[in-house]
């Protein structure tokens, strides 16, 4: 356990046996953000990848008063700028009924004690244009909108006809 000011609220990085509970916070979030078809995550695939042989992201679990209250989720990404690690957090959510007490920031604060701790130069990450209560809980955290970049995505059928363009 992670210790912080707030007694109720503890954070602790997640291990394997809790890619139910991760999985449960996802579905979550897509339901907030209405992207509800678009989960095809399964526990076993989240032990695969969060767990396995290959780390591809880590997982922090917030706790208030000792029940699951939320997740962050994020990776190390890279600054040629810079010449340092990053941070990008892909998610990052709180229960409905506990938001407002102080489980975001304690987890987005840790994230910044990680970034400063792994020398990374930034934490980064993205939020949709409609979610102005999210919006609003990252300016006053002195979080800064990157208005002249566009976020560009490859998936699915995409990425195949982009690898197939390598052998032409």
């Amino acid at each position: 356990m992670i210790s912080n000011n707030n007694k109720d609220i503890s954070i602790h990085f997640a291990e394997e046996k809790e890619a139910g509970i991760i999985l449960s916070f996802i579905k979550e979030l897509a339901e907030y953000e209405k992207l509800t078809h678009e989960v095809v995550a399964t526990e076993e695939k989240l032990k695969e990848t969060l767990f396995g042989e290959k780390k591809y992201a880590e997982v922090l679990i917030a706790e208030y008063k000792n029940q699951p209250a939320g997740f962050a989720l994020f990776f190390h990404n890279y600054s040629t700028f810079l010449a340092k690690p990053g941070i990008y957090l892909e998610d990052l959510f709180v229960k409905k009924e506990l938001r407002g007490k102080g489980i975001g920031k304690v987890l987005l604060s840790y994230l910044g004690v990680i970034a400063l701790e792994r020398n990374c130069g930034r934490i980064e990450w993205s939020v949709l244009d409609w979610n102005e209560p999210s919006i609003k809980f990252y300016l006053k955290l002195g979080a800064i909108p990157l208005n002249d970049w566009t976020v560009y995505r490859v998936t699915g059928n995409s990425i195949k006809k982009l690898a197939d363009e390598f052998y032409k």
